[in-house]
């Protein structure tokens, strides 16, 4: 199984002219049926995608329910074991919290690799492996 980092969510509903082969790429990626996320995937989404500054937001309705589609996925809830991993993972590797997280829920999952455009393309977090699927 392969877990989904949160920019993949947001293209695929982008519609910055710019950013339309990711955006088909994305949502590729999101007719498969071998992926997980967690709830920190889905509150970074819900942020990012309804941020005002955002020129292609989307309301609070809409993110709700594109959350829910999502949930269509098995969802890694941040437990504090998590968390405390994620602490030892940012400290080890030199990554923010937040992205530790995302390493740590998907080990939790079971994932061996990790589909991100922001953490090292190829990048061996102790058994969990990134991939850039915008490369």
């Amino acid at each position: 199984m392969r877990f989904v980092d949160t920019s993949i969510l947001l293209y695929a509903i982008s519609r910055d002219p710019a950013e339309q082969d990711k955006a088909k790429r994305a949502n590729d990626i999101l007719a498969e049926r071998d992926l997980a996320l967690s709830v920190q995937v889905l509150q970074e989404f819900y942020v990012q995608a309804t941020r005002a500054g955002r020129p292609d937001a989307i309301g609070h309705q809409q993110a709700v329910l594109l959350i829910e589609s999502f949930q269509r996925f098995p969802v890694q809830d941040i437990t504090s074991g998590i968390m405390r991993a994620a602490l030892d993972t940012g400290q080890r590797f030199q990554l923010s919290y937040w992205d530790a997280a995302i390493i740590e829920a998907s080990r939790a999952m079971g994932c061996t690799q990790v589909l991100s455009e922001d953490l090292s393309d190829g990048q061996d977090y102790s058994g969990v492996r990134v991939a850039n699927p915008f490369r």
